[in-house]
C-alpha cells in the first residue's frame, strides 16, 4: 500500500494546489473522468465560447432599430462546435500529460476514488493508497429528475448538449436557472425554436426579484416559456420526442427534436463513501467545511462544488488557494472569504449580481435604501436605444456601505466589478461615486448614477477635477 504526503480527489481546481512549493512532497492525484474538471470541459469556458457567437447572431435582431440592416445568412453549428473543442480538448490532454509525465513527485490515478477508511483510498485502479492529508475536490454533476420515460429517450444535460452533431430545429429545456437561460440564448440565437419548461412562475428566481421579473418578461417575448409547468412523461413519437406537460388542472403535449435537462447540479460527495471517514455532509450532499476548508475528519479538506453552494469557478479557485496555503503553513491558517461572492449569467440580456437581494435584506431585518438606474437614461443607453436594462444597488443608509448590486443588461458581468471591489474593500457609496472619474459617456455611468441615487447619511466627497 503506497503512502503519500497528499492525495487530491479531482483534477479541476484541486489540481492547481500542487505547485513548485510541493516539490518535496509525494502527491497522488485521483481523477475518474476527463482531466481538468467541469469548468474547462463542460462548464464555464465552452459555454461562453458558444455564447459569444450567439451574441453576434442575436445582434442582427436589434440593429434595424438603429438604422442598420443586418441579417444572419447561416449558422454553421459543426464549425462553431469544432472550433471550441479543438481548442479545449488539447488543453485537457496536455494537462493530463504534464501531471503524468512532468512531475516526478505526482502520481496520477485514473479511476473512481472511494474512501475505505480515514485518509485511505481505493483508487479505482486496483490499488489502495493512504495519505497524511486528503483534499476532496470531486466537483458536482447535473441533476436528472425522475421523469417517466426519460430513460427511454435520448436527452442531454450541459455535459453533452454542446457536442451534438446538428442544431435541433426544436429544443425543449426543462429548468429555469442559469444553465437554462444560457443555453436558451445560444440555441435560440442560432435558429432553434426554444421552449423553456419551468415548474415555478419565474425564471432566474435566485436573482433579485426585479431582475427575475424583467428577465422572465423578456424571455417570454423571445422564447416559448411555459411557467408553472412540469413534465410528467416523455416518449418517442413520430421521429421526435413528445413531452407531456401539466400546468395545474391543464395537460398538453409538446413535440421537439432535442431535450435538455437543466434542473441544477449536486455535489459528487455521495460517490466517495464518506461514511467511512467521519466527514459530515448536509442534507443536500454538500461536504461540510469550516472557514479554513477543513472537514469534520482530521486531515481531510474539501473545496469547490463538492462542498459549496455557489458552483462558481472563481469560488473554487479561491478555496483552492486557501487550502494550498493552509497545507503549506499549518501554523498560519487563512480563511475563505465568502462575504461578497459575485455571479453572472451569460444569457441575453446578461445578468450579474453580488451581495444581498432586496428580499434577503428584508428577511434578515437589515435596514437598506435602494436605487435603480435604467440604461436608457444614460448617454450610452441612448446610443443603444436600450429600453429594458437597469442596474440596482442596495446600501446601508447609515454607513453608506453597499449591501448588494444587481445588473440586467449588456456587459453586466463587467459593469458590476467596481461594485464588487467597493464591497470587498469597504468603500462607501460616495467614495466610489465621487472619489474617482467615470468616463463620459461610457456605459459605466449606469453604475455611477445608480450609486448617486442612493439616499445615505454618509458625507459626500468632492468630485475629482
Amino acid at each position: 500500500m503506497t503512502h503519500y504526503d497528499l492525495a487530491i480527489i479531482g483534477s479541476g481546481s484541486g489540481n492547481s494546489i500542487v505547485n513548485e512549493d510541493f516539490a518535496d512532497r509525494k502527491v497522488a492525484l485521483l481523477e475518474k473522468g476527463t482531466f481538468g474538471g467541469t469548468c474547462l470541459n463542460v462548464g464555464c469556458i465552452p459555454t461562453k465560447m458558444f455564447v459569444y457567437p450567439a451574441d453576434l447572431a442575436r445582434a442582427a435582431a436589434h440593429a434595424a432599430g438603429l438604422g442598420v440592416d443586418l441579417h444572419v445568412d447561416a449558422v454553421h453549428w459543426a464549425q462553431i462546435r469544432d472550433r471550441i473543442f479543438r481548442r479545449i480538448d488539447p488543453i485537457s490532454v496536455a494537462g493530463r500529460s504534464w501531471r503524468m509525465n512532468g512531475n516526478e513527485n505526482v502520481d496520477v490515478y485514473e479511476g473512481h476514488a472511494r474512501f475505505t477508511g480515514l485518509r485511505q483510498l481505493d483508487t479505482g485502479t486496483g490499488e489502495t493508497i493512504t495519505a497524511d492529508q486528503v483534499v476532496i475536490a470531486a466537483g458536482s454533476r447535473a441533476v436528472v429528475p425522475p421523469i417517466a420515460g426519460l430513460d427511454q429517450v435520448e436527452h442531454h444535460t450541459s455535459d453533452t448538449i454542446m457536442r451534438i452533431d446538428e442544431l435541433p430545429r426544436r429544443l425543449a429545456i426543462i429548468g429555469g436557472g442559469f444553465v437554462a437561460a444560457e443555453f436558451a440564448h445560444v440555441f435560440g440565437s442560432f435558429g432553434s425554436e426554444v421552449t423553456i419548461i419551468n415548474r415555478s412562475g419565474a425564471l432566474l428566481r435566485e436573482e433579485d426579484q426585479d431582475v427575475s421579473e424583467r428577465f422572465t418578461e423578456l424571455a417570454q417575448e423571445r422564447w416559448n416559456v411555459r411557467l408553472d409547468t412540469v413534465v410528467s412523461k416523455v416518449e418517442e413519437y413520430d421521429g421526435c420526442i413528445r413531452a407531456h406537460l401539466v400546468r395545474g388542472p391543464e395537460t398538453g403535449t409538446l413535440d421537439v427534436d432535442a431535450l435538455l435537462i437543466a434542473t441544477g447540479r449536486r455535489s459528487n460527495s455521495d460517490g466517495l463513501d464518506l461514511d467511512r471517514t467521519g466527514v459530515e455532509v448536509d442534507g443536500t450532499g454538500l461536504v461540510l467545511v469550516d472557514d479554513y476548508q477543513r472537514t469534520s475528519a482530521e486531515g481531510i479538506w474539501a473545496l469547490g462544488d463538492v462542498s459549496n453552494r455557489y458552483q462558481l469557478k472563481h469560488v473554487s479557485n479561491q478555496e483552492a488557494r486557501v487550502v494550498q496555503h493552509n497545507l503549506l503553513h499549518p501554523d498560519d491558517l487563512v480563511r475563505s472569504d465568502h462575504r461578497f461572492v459575485p455571479s453572472a449569467v451569460f444569457t441575453s440580456p446578461q445578468v450579474a449580481s453580488v451581495g444581498l437581494t432586496e428580499k434577503e435584506a428584508s428577511e434578515q431585518g437589515i435596514r437598506f435604501v435602494t436605487s435603480r438606474q435604467a440604461y436608457g437614461d444614460t448617454a450610452y443607453g441612448w446610443a443603444m436605444e436600450d429600453r429594458t436594462s437597469f442596474a440596482k444597488v442596495l446600501a446601508d443608509p447609515d454607513t453608506g456601505l453597499l449591501l448588494g448590486a444587481h445588473i440586467l443588461g449588456p456587459q453586466a458581468s463587467n459593469l458590476i466589478q467596481p461594485l464588487i471591489q467597493a464591497m470587498s474593500f469597504g468603500q462607501t457609496v460616495h467614495e466610489v461615486a465621487r472619489g474617482q472619474y467615470w468616463i463620459h459617456p461610457a456605459l459605466a455611468e449606469v453604475v455611477e448614477n445608480a450609486l448617486l441615487g442612493l439616499d445615505t447619511d454618509e458625507p459626500s466627497t468632492v468630485t475629482p477635477g
